[in-house]
């Protein structure tokens, strides 16, 4: 169970299925065993539904539009904007022009913007400088705090374990176990 505001940070060898979990609990993956959010199932709820509730930012995001702004459904808060190093300009960009870690960024206000209960981040700084490294896990961090999501972290960094986990659990060996931090 993870409780509103928690970081259950999932670390593990790749290839042992972090990923694989994450797309699961997104319901993005035929899986079994059930997934319940406030008390609702997710095989209750229709996928649209789940996922407006449980987002999940990939490792790799996908971009489907010429132009950054044409991704978003709703308007940009721009508090957020700013805070992840944009300005509203960045909205006009073409995807072409953007950085692998630039996209990162932008696929997270993209999630954070859509204000989803639980955040599910398949190493969401993987592609940053420490500069911005810190700049995410200070957003997502006071997301969590503002909204109370909850977020499943997927990271091979010992150090950021450290600093955002609530928990930390290893998958290994096709088994699941909690370590202490």
């Amino acid at each position: 169970m993870l409780e509103p505001g928690a970081c259950l940070l999932l670390s593990g060898p790749s290839g042992s299925g972090k990923s694989r979990m994450l797309r699961a609990i997104a319901d993005l993956d035929p899986h079994e065993g059930q997934v319940l959010l406030d008390g609702e199932v997710c095989d209750e709820l229709a996928p649209a539904q789940w996922r407006q509730q449980v987002g999940m930012l990939a490792a790799e995001s996908a971009w489907w539009e010429e132009r950054v702004g044409a991704h978003f459904s709703a308007p940009v808060d721009e508090a957020l904007l700013h805070s992840l190093g944009f300005d509203q300009q960045v909205l006009e960009w073409e995807l072409a022009r953007c950085s692998t870690g630039e996209k990162q960024r932008l696929a997270l206000l993209r999630l954070l913007n859509n204000r989803p209960k639980v955040l599910l981040l398949d190493e969401p700084t993987a592609s940053l400088d420490p500069n911005n490294v810190a700049r995410v896990e200070q957003v997502i961090l006071d997301y969590m705090h503002t909204t109370q999501a909850a977020a499943i972290w997927v990271s091979h960094d010992p150090k950021q374990i450290k600093r955002v986990a609530s928990c930390h659990m290893v998958i290994q060996n096709q088994a699941i176990h909690e370590v202490a931090l």
